[in-house]
């Protein structure tokens, strides 16, 4: 295990000894896949999906049982694109498995072998770019006939999968359910953020993948688990946690293990060996993380419309609302009407501004929202 100079991981991965619980979790995902089911892994952003996958599949017996392959499709706008990661990444995943592993699948992907090479030392290399995807259904029959005929199983995570909603080709979400239902040799993990997205795409009877996965929800690690797992990563730093910072972080970041993370990183960051980090310090790491965004967040609001900026500046201000287009609200914060608050709110949506859950609307970003109450 290597020493990390701040244990408070805010990106990737980087072993057991700095992921926070999360047991009950791995030992149920572990558990549907070692019964041949497929997993539909959803939670707001910045849950702790990505973590959860990659520390699954960094387990033991996942390295040498299957191979496992993690593609985030939030950037793509299509098939093509969601091929050319998926074929990057079984190829940059079987790169430390050797020559012969590689030419197996080398020799499947005919329509992009031109885009892959070996060095003399048999180093493999990916050059294929979108525009060399020339037929985009031809490719992605090659993976899933690599995927079947792999000599180990395999694990497909696809991260924000409710993407493929969006995309270009609008039968992806049939063609890619046919490929998973006829695939033997591979389980898939389908993980996204987009709640009301995914639990439609898995539970609506009309959706291609109606009743084809478990359904699993990620909520907040408790805070009796973080708490422990804090306290002893600041006394492995020689530092002290005092009791009552970690309830004083959850309710700063709601529970959301990103903004709890960045929260303890900037909290180790300011405490010195042999001093204490007590409650009072997580507003002035709080009022430190927000300063070092406003810059981003004014060019932000720069660029945005000005009736989506006035209607974003009083949901941060009113905190999470249910009714965004009462009279009440509309009539507080000196917005136009309700029709405009609604065409505001479609596009703060479509941007991810703004998140909604169970009818309820609130910023995305809990530092941007915290900056755009004390700002405005």
């Amino acid at each position: 295990m290597k020493a990390l100079s701040n244990p408070f991981v805010i990106s990737g991965y980087e072993g057991a000894h700095y992921f926070c619980d999360r047991k009950e979790e791995t030992a149920q995902l572990a558990s549907e896949i070692a019964n041949g089911n497929n997993v539909a892994l959803i939670a707001t952003r910045r849950m702790g999906k990505s973590g959860l996958i990659e520390h699954y599949f960094s387990l033991p017996e996942v390295q040498e049982k299957y191979y496992t392959f993690f593609i985030d499709i939030y950037d793509a706008q299509s098939l093509r694109e969601l091929v050319q990661k998926l074929s990057r990444e079984i190829l940059m995943r079987l790169k430390p498995y050797g020559a012969r592993v590689l030419q197996r699948f080398w020799d499947t992907m005919r329509s992009i072998q031109p885009g892959i090479s070996f060095s003399p030392l048999g180093e493999p290399s990916f050059n294929v770019q979108i525009g060399d995807i020339q037929e985009s259904e031809t490719t992605l029959d090659e993976i899933f006939r690599y995927l079947d005929s792999a000599d180990k199983p395999c694990i497909v995570a696809i991260d924000e999968f409710q993407q493929i909603g969006s995309f270009a080709e609008k039968n992806t979400e049939a063609k890619l359910r046919t490929y998973v239902q006829h695939c033997h040799n591979a389980q898939f993990i389908f993980s996204g953020s987009q709640r009301h997205t995914m639990s439609a795409m898995f539970t609506n009877a009309s959706r291609p993948f109606y009743q084809s996965v478990s359904i699993m929800h990620l909520e907040s690690i408790s805070i009796e688990s973080y708490d422990s797992f804090a306290k002893s990563l600041f006394q492995e730093g020689k530092r002290k946690l005092a009791d009552g910072v970690t309830a004083q972080v959850y309710e700063v970041s709601h529970g959301i293990t990103w903004y709890s993370q960045k929260l303890f990183n900037t909290l180790y960051a300011f405490t010195s060996e042999g001093e204490t980090c007590a409650p009072e310090h997580v507003q002035e790491a709080l009022d430190y993380i927000v300063k070092t965004q406003a810059y981003s967040y004014e060019e932000v609001l720069f660029r945005m419309p000005e009736k989506q900026k006035m209607v974003l500046i009083a949901l941060a201000k009113n905190g999470p609302t249910q009714k965004v287009t009462s009279a009440s609200f509309v009539k507080k914060y000196s917005l136009q009407s309700a029709s405009t608050v609604q065409s505001a709110m479609r596009g703060l949506l479509e941007k991810d501004f703004v998140t909604t859950e169970k009818g309820i609307y609130s910023v995305y970003d809990i530092f941007f929202a915290y900056w755009l109450q004390n700002t405005y």
